[in-house]
């Protein structure tokens, strides 16, 4: 049985099982297009490229992942269809990462699933304590210097709106 504290909880315990919330809704989300947490990440962090895709020493940093790792997961990506890699113009030893067609498409619609799923983790808070919530996450995060693997989208509502941070990439595939 789960022991629920009698009074409010702490920071840290608020934290962390706020994580482990976010995290459930995050993996829920992915088995539902038959990803793990991590390609769903992965395509995410893709959506947002610029023109010449990811490095992988970049998608490393972003992700948190170790390299060997990082590589295992762009293979199954790859596998499935949803990412390609190419040659980096600038460095023949290097390889650029982009999301195919239906890496665009199943990213979309894990995308949006998933900020629907944790900002609907919110709604038993009035308007306003969502604001404080999401003014008090954004500044830890910045403080923090967490990396995007989660952001809005051009013409979404403003990030401080919908509370749509994702988790970081601490996890292996």
């Amino acid at each position: 049985m789960v022991h629920e504290p009698e009074a409010p909880m702490g920071v840290v315990s608020a934290l962390v099982r706020s994580a482990f919330l976010v995290d459930a809704t995050y993996e829920h989300t992915a088995r539902k297009h038959n990803l793990t947490s991590q390609q769903g990440q992965l395509l995410c962090v893709l959506m947002g490229q610029p023109v010449e895709g990811f490095g992988m020493g970049e998608l490393v940093r972003v992700l948190g992942l170790a390299k060997s790792s990082l590589t295992g997961l762009v293979d199954r990506s790859l596998r499935r269809g949803l990412v390609r890699r190419e040659a980096d113009s600038t460095d023949g030893r290097a390889v650029r990462v982009f999301l195919t067609e239906e890496g665009h498409k199943v990213a979309g619609e894990f995308y949006d699933e998933t900020v629907a799923a944790v900002a609907e983790l919110a709604d038993t808070l009035s308007e306003t304590e969502q604001h404080q919530l999401t003014e008090l996450l954004g500044r830890l995060v910045l403080e923090n210097h967490v990396p995007v693997v989660f952001e809005d989208k051009p013409g979404q509502e403003a990030a401080e709106d919908v509370l749509c941070e994702g988790k970081s990439g601490t996890s292996s595939d």
